[in-house]
């Protein structure tokens, strides 16, 4: 064999090998093919799970919580979930309960504390900031007549109790030392039984006062004279002023002698005298000797009892005395008796007033005390009226707020409808009130009288 048989023989050799390697490869491929039909539903199915845009909407639908964006916008549950709401509105007072302003202390308290008991019967005071009501919790402290006691009590309201607002005390003396710390705290203060004008005058911005002052006093002083007595040869047109030595005496004297004058009246004695004081004598003998017929005068007790015993046993009789302060007292009538009577008082209020509540208070009043409410406790009932409105006013307890809502109040309270001025001075009724046989009755204004004014008063030796 020729080496050109060889080449061809190989090369056949090799055409039949890969022949047979493409046929080996060629002939098991019929049965891979046939596994895509049977292999190819598992697969197919897979995307089943992969369809889950089943799944993938599952999900969407779980976002419908999320969805709560809408809810959340809602009024209702976001102030609801803003806060939780306080327990108490807390409220609190420094009150001089015994001491020499004792008395008038106990008069103001039982009108704070039956306001808050009303207030709570009915739930408490509506807050929107909690979309609810809330009742309200007074603490009292009893100061004992003591400016740097009531200082203290005032700083421990504001710091244990966190107050939301004061309720203040009870005489000038005692405001002057009270209201300077709430206004340092930025707290609103509501308080009554106190004339002084001039603490007004000083620029702060949280006291309010729904009580007559000094100005509008000493006016109706005369206005009330001349309207009740309409005969001006009848009138007592020669006065006395016993004044007491404090800011509101000089005060409310200062005024007197000015709005006298314009009222056609002449201040014939002008006399001082220090507080606590218990003899009167000689300011006595000498409006005696001027012939004086009208008595202004605003002494605390016992110095108010004192000067009307002065008066008897000097044998000075003026046709008409008006005497703010110690004739509020309850006991007046009871240790003067008939001696007692003829005296006229400006106190703020009167429980025979006609004005929205003043049955419920006197009600309450008669159950605990056998009488109706004295002359300061409407007075300080309003102060609680008018704090409760401002708060359901304003929707929160924020005290700025409060503050705001208090001086563009107009409230119906048991002293009448109150507003406020720029000073915080409040346009209230200022009723002149008399005791007349062991019983206060108000004389003027004439619309809103219980008696007519006796008128002159009788010698002492004469009744």
């Amino acid at each position: 064999m020729n080496k050109r048989n060889l080449n061809w023989i190989v090369r056949i050799g090799l055409l039949v090998a890969l022949v047979a390697v493409v046929a080996a490869c060629a002939s098991p491929t019929p049965e891979p093919t046939k596994v895509p039909p049977t292999a190819a539903p598992a697969p197919t199915k897979a995307p089943e799970p992969t369809k889950a845009p089943v799944a993938t909407t599952a999900p969407t639908k779980a976002a419908e919580p999320t969805k709560a964006p809408a809810a959340t916008s809602a009024p209702a549950p976001t102030t609801a979930a803003a806060k939780p709401a306080p327990a108490y509105i807390e409220v609190g007072a420094s009150i001089p309960l015994t001491g020499k302003f004792g008395s008038l202390g106990q008069q103001v308290k039982p009108g704070y504390q039956y306001a808050v008991n009303d207030i709570n019967a009915a739930g408490g005071i509506y807050v929107k900031e909690f979309d609810k009501k809330i009742p309200l919790r007074l603490t009292v402290y009893d100061d004992a007549s003591d400016p740097t006691q009531a200082v203290s009590k005032m700083e421990t309201l504001f710091a244990d109790q966190k107050v939301v607002a004061y309720l203040g005390g009870a005489s000038s003396d005692m405001h002057v030392a009270t209201i300077p710390i709430a206004e340092k705290n930025k707290v609103p203060y509501l308080g009554v039984s106190f004339a002084l004008n001039a603490i007004h005058q000083k620029g702060y911005k949280y006291l309010f006062s729904p009580f007559p002052k000094s100005p509008q006093q000493t006016v109706d002083t005369f206005a009330a004279l001349n309207q009740l007595i309409p005969d001006a040869s009848q009138r007592p047109l020669k006065v006395a002023i016993f004044a007491e030595k404090s800011d509101w005496g000089a005060e409310e004297e200062a005024l007197w002698k000015e709005n006298a004058t314009k009222a056609g009246y002449t201040v014939v004695v002008d006399e001082q005298y220090a507080v606590g004081n218990l003899d009167f004598t000689a300011m006595i003998l000498k409006a005696k000797a001027a012939g004086a017929e009208t008595l202004l005068a605003l002494p605390n007790q016992p110095s108010g009892e004192a000067l009307i015993k002065g008066m008897v046993e000097n044998g000075w009789t003026p046709k008409f005395s008006l005497i703010i302060r110690a004739p509020e007292n309850v006991t007046w009538s009871t240790n003067l008796k008939k001696n007692g009577d003829y005296v006229t008082i400006f106190p703020g209020w009167n429980s025979a007033m006609k004005f929205p509540g003043v049955d419920q208070l006197n009600k309450a009043y008669q159950a605990e005390f056998k009488r109706d409410a004295d002359l300061l406790t409407g007075p300080s009932y309003a102060c609680v009226q008018i704090l409760a409105k401002a708060i359901e006013t304003a929707g929160t307890l924020d005290r700025d707020k409060i503050r705001d809502a208090i001086a563009a109040s107009n409230t119906s309270t048991v002293v009448g409808n109150v507003t406020f001025n720029a000073d915080g001075t409040g346009k209230v009724l200022d009723p002149l009130i008399q005791w007349q046989n062991g019983k206060l009755e108000v004389i003027w204004p004439l619309d809103h009288a219980t008696a007519k004014i006796m008128y002159p008063a009788p010698a002492f030796d004469k009744r």
